[in-house]
């Protein structure tokens, strides 16, 4: 018999990858996972650039390089977040083995067991898998569809007295929601007067469909307050795990001595795929071209859902990422929802996995950037049918 350590007690599986076990049957309709779409991913560009750069320099391409990453790709960043009006340095950066690698980073270097750690209600699944397993007791906050609310925060925060809090500013996951400007610089502000760090997680920043973009987290941070993380991950290619963590110079030194041990350093190659795509220009007429192929995806399936879904099905405000958030009438429970669904075909997530507190049996996930607009049809046709019958 295995004596596991004991910080696994309690820890599960990702609920959505248990999902994805169920999804083995290609007939089914998946709106579970969060994926970018593999038709948006820009393929010729990366291979071109792979080519050369390994054709030119693949001695030192293929070998062990700096843990903090690619120099390069580095001082790309730092003009990324002065463009943003933040002013960084070398020091700041960290490059990341995908954005996620930034959450290990986090809980490794700042939690101790049973340190309270903040989180949006309902929050990034990875996230309270994350914390948990490092043993920090997870306290919600709040969140309507403008984001956290601030005087919940503030109450938690005097109540628990939290060592960080982390939270999806833009398009949030699972909700779709973005936190509304009047309260970003409040937010930064509570958390610095009480000595709180903030995890500023924005992967989806740059799928903005409608509206207007609002100023980071970061771009508010006036004494090393504020982490951010990055992800490159949406807007090129998840499967290359590139990302960055922002922060303090004494927070990022520790981010080094914990990707040491995790992986030494991002591959490489990776991060000069990356650095050369944003240096040839392409990445803004890339990201316009990914914008229009989700949002004609996300308008339909929320037309569909206003058209076909019965009344009383709520969807939270969403203007842009890969996600809708739906509530459904009280006492139905979407767990026997989705049991009902995969028979017929399609699947979703149930929105009780994305709350640290559980309950919220009646809201549901749905993702729209890996299906072609057919499949939305097909599938938001099963699902409303699904749905009327619960009802």
């Amino acid at each position: 018999m295995n004596q596991f350590a004991e910080r696994f007690e309690g820890i599960t599986g990702s609920a959505i990858r248990e999902i994805f076990k169920l999804l083995a049957d290609p007939e089914i309709i998946s709106f579970a996972g969060g994926n970018p779409s593999p038709e948006c991913f820009p393929k010729e560009a990366l291979a071109d650039i792979a080519k050369q750069a390994l054709l030119e320099n693949g001695d030192w391409i293929l070998q062990y390089g700096p843990t903090k990453g690619y120099a390069p790709l580095i001082d790309e960043i730092i003009g990324m977040m002065a463009a943003e009006g933040v002013t960084v340095n070398v020091p700041n950066v960290i490059i990341l083995s995908g954005s996620s690698q930034g959450l290990e980073m986090m809980a490794k270097t700042f939690i101790n067991k049973g340190d309270v750690i903040m989180v949006e209600s309902p929050t990034f699944l990875g996230a309270i898998q994350t914390f948990k397993t490092y043993e920090a007791e997870l306290v919600p906050v709040k969140t309507d569809d403008g984001g956290i609310l601030l005087e919940d925060l503030e109450k938690q925060i005097k109540t628990h007295k939290p060592k960080f809090l982390y939270v999806i500013p833009n398009f949030q996951n699972p909700s779709g929601v973005t936190l509304a400007g009047d309260r970003r610089q409040k937010l930064v502000q509570i958390c610095a007067e009480h000595g709180v760090l903030v995890l500023e997680d924005d992967p989806y920043g740059a799928l903005r469909y409608s509206g207007q973009a609002l100023p980071s987290l970061k771009s508010y941070d006036t004494n090393d307050t504020v982490i951010r993380l990055m992800s490159f991950s949406k807007i090129i290619s998840p499967g290359i795990r590139v990302g960055a963590a922002v922060g303090g110079a004494e927070a990022i030194a520790k981010f080094e001595l914990c990707k040491q041990g995790m992986d030494v350093h991002t591959p490489i190659l990776s991060q000069v795929l990356v650095y050369e795509f944003l240096k040839s220009g392409q990445l803004p007429a890339h990201i316009e071209k990914i914008k229009a192929n989700y949002k004609a995806k996300k308008d339909l399936m929320l037309k569909l859902i206003n058209e076909t879904f019965p009344k009383g099905v709520t969807v939270a405000p969403c203007e842009g990422g890969l996600f809708l958030w739906l509530t459904l009438p009280a006492g139905i429970d979407a767990l026997d929802v989705f049991k009902t669904a995969v028979e017929r075909k399609v699947a979703f997530v149930p929105g009780t996995h994305f709350f640290a507190e559980g309950g919220h049996e009646n809201t549901m996930r749905l993702n729209f950037s890996m299906v072609s607009e057919d499949k939305i049809r097909k599938g938001m046709a099963a699902l409303a049918g699904v749905i009327k019958e619960a009802l």
